[in-house]
């Protein structure tokens, strides 16, 4: 058995985030992560991001990784532990690790579960061939091994990564040949769609992928116009030849290390799915058990990072290193929290659904 003052699982933003203020308290700390590198889903996003200059604005997220790696890093009080997977949490504090085929178990004073979020996928008629991606794995193969995924696709999803992806993908030299929507109305940025606008894609509303069709890989795809009950309406399919359809339809909470803690957990749609009841903290119903990021809730990268500050100082307050300027640096994280105007008001109102039963614990 090996002795930790605090364990984070996840060496993406919010996990990096919480290792640096933590180890700023004077806190021991060891990072885990399944991937053979620490960055998350930072190190393939080579978009600018917005908000205010604490939150790395008009940064782009490749280079905020190399400084949220590089801050943690530099200090002696970090340790990480890269292509490791934890597979067992324990009442007893106790977390079981698995790593080139060794096995090995490690005792914590508190635990900040940062395992981000996974991509959902649509049900359609052979959803499964190949040629059909998330959007994550297309920026991975991109933006990370430099590996484009086709010559023309269709983008399934106009929320923020799907228009960011398309963009990217055009600036890559691949024709986007549409971006279909479900809903009436898109579901990101205007400033991200007017730029596809201008380049040419065609972004379809109240429409979606029927099925895809092709016997070895995907060939062509079939779209069908929804009405306002969201249902399909017959005669208006439409065949589109693609080699490549990427799915961004959004991210659902990777919630099950909690689940198998005990912590209290609710279905929360506003906030992906499943996410832990948490305090203002992010402690979780389990005494010394933090969350940070998009596992409590999908949010920005942005969020996930002060997340990841105000779970590290205070997960390292619970085990003995309370900084003289705890409360200050507390009251600080919390109004970072990119959460204003409209964009924010489904964050909100998910917050306040999981809130309102943390305080009655």
């Amino acid at each position: 058995m090996i002795n930790k003052e605090l364990i984070i699982v996840g060496g993406g933003p919010a996990g990096l985030a919480a290792a640096y203020s933590a180890a700023q308290t004077g806190c021991h700390v060891l990072v885990i992560d399944r991937n053979p590198q620490v960055g998350g889903q930072l190190i393939k996003q080579t978009h600018k991001f917005f908000g205010s200059e604490k939150q790395f604005a008009k940064t782009r997220g490749i280079n905020i990784a190399k400084k949220l790696i590089s801050d943690v890093q530099k200090s002696e009080l970090v340790e990480i532990l890269c292509d490791a997977t934890v597979v067992g949490l324990y009442p007893d504090q106790v977390i079981s690790v698995l790593q080139h085929e060794e096995y090995r178990k490690y005792h914590f004073n508190a635990l900040i579960i940062a395992t981000g979020a996974g991509e959902k996928m649509l049900a359609f008629e052979n959803n499964d061939l190949p040629g059909i991606y998330g959007a994550g794995a297309v920026q991975t193969l991109m933006n990370l091994y430099g590996v484009l995924p086709g010559q023309n696709i269709v983008m399934v999803g106009s929320g923020n990564i799907g228009l960011i992806v398309s963009y990217q993908l055009i600036q890559a030299g691949v024709h986007v040949k549409a971006l279909l929507e479900a809903a009436p109305k898109i579901g990101g940025y205007k400033v991200h769609a007017s730029k596809l606008r201008r380049l040419g894609v065609e972004i379809m509303t109240q429409t979606t992928i029927r099925r895809a069709i092709g016997e070895d890989c995907v060939r062509q795809i079939e779209t069908i116009k929804l009405d306002e009950a969201w249902q399909p309406i017959l005669g208006t399919e439409n065949i589109i030849d693609v080699d490549v359809v990427c799915i961004a339809v959004g991210l659902t909470p990777l919630y099950q290390l909690l689940a198998m803690s005990g912590a209290k957990l609710k279905y929360v749609p506003e906030l992906g799915g499943m996410v832990p009841v948490i305090d203002s903290l992010h402690q979780t119903s389990i005494n010394n058990i933090f969350v940070a990021g998009d596992v409590s809730g999908v949010e920005e990268a942005s969020s996930a990072i002060v997340e990841g500050y105000l779970s590290g100082i205070a997960a390292a307050a619970n085990v003995g290193h309370r900084q003289s300027d705890y409360l200050k640096c507390i009251e600080d994280y919390q109004q970072q929290a990119l959460r204003s105007g409209p964009f924010g008001a489904k964050i909100r109102a998910g917050l306040q659904k999981i809130e309102v039963e943390a305080d009655a614990r």
